[in-house]
């Protein structure tokens, strides 16, 4: 039995790394997908992927291009899941940003707002359109990407990536309480350092890259598709009884001290 038989899902930021890997293992797991990203052409290379796992059927997935930092893109992709597949019972809001010019108190005013816009704001937005759609399917899970960075401080400063993510988390843990009767979970994601683009930009050098990981008692990055697997199940209902949890998927991180050498 697949785990997702049966029920629709809406990734955003499917285009790519999490979002993207996702995308393809809710497929594979049964479920109808709505890739959204900004990046149209990349949301329907996912679409084109999970297409050609399920044999070229076709009719697994939909792309919807949207920006999630504004309100009309939102109500749109949660529009176009129940027009679509006719309900929705996954929301998994994945889509975010980081800029290399977030360096603390040198950060611009316009780096800061674009940052909570997409990060915090479009959860938000994503939540406002998105839990209302699983209310009328009669429940569902709602799984916010966060971020380690929300649980612990860094030397190395990215002052609105972590103030954005530690917003994520309190505002799913609000949206579990006021949906909770609802049928409605909510979760929050805390992936640790990953073999992502969204990282790898910064970590540009095996200098940088060994400084990073010398903090992670694993001794190695994160996959994607190691984060995904935890979405699923948080997407599943084999975690039926959870709800307005911090998920940390970080290879022992936030667990250190010191590390072993």
């Amino acid at each position: 039995m697949m785990r997702l038989a049966g029920k629709t899902a809406l990734v955003t930021g499917a285009g790519s790394g999490i979002g993207r890997q996702t995308a393809q293992l809710f497929a594979r797991e049964g479920a109808q997908v709505v890739a959204v990203d900004i990046e149209a052409g990349s949301a329907e290379e996912t679409v084109e992927l999970i297409a050609r796992q399920g044999g070229g059927k076709g009719d697994e997935a939909i792309f919807v291009r949207a920006d999630i930092s504004q309100a009309a893109d939102c109500a749109r992709m949660v529009e176009q899941s129940e027009s679509h597949f006719g309900k929705l019972d996954i929301l998994f809001n994945n889509a975010g940003i980081s800029h290399i010019d977030d360096g603390g108190l040198e950060t611009e005013e316009a780096v800061w707002d674009l940052t909570m816009n997409v990060n915090l704001k479009g959860v938000f937005l994503g939540c406002k359109y998105g839990i209302p759609a699983l209310v009328r399917a009669g429940g569902g899970s709602v799984i916010n990407t966060a971020s380690f960075v929300a649980l612990l401080g860094a030397a190395t400063p990215q002052i609105a990536y972590t103030a954005s993510k530690g917003g994520v988390l309190a505002l799913s843990r609000e949206l579990a309480v006021i949906h909770a009767r609802a049928g409605i979970r909510v979760n929050a994601l805390c992936p640790g350092p990953l073999r992502t683009n969204l990282l790898m930009k910064y970590l540009d050098t095996e200098e940088k890259r060994q400084r990073r990981l010398v903090h992670i008692p694993m001794g190695r990055f994160g996959e994607a598709e190691e984060i995904a697997k935890t979405v699923l199940f948080l997407a599943s209902d084999e975690s039926s009884f959870i709800t307005g949890a911090d998920f940390v998927v970080d290879g022992g991180i936030t667990a250190a001290y010191v590390t072993p050498e």
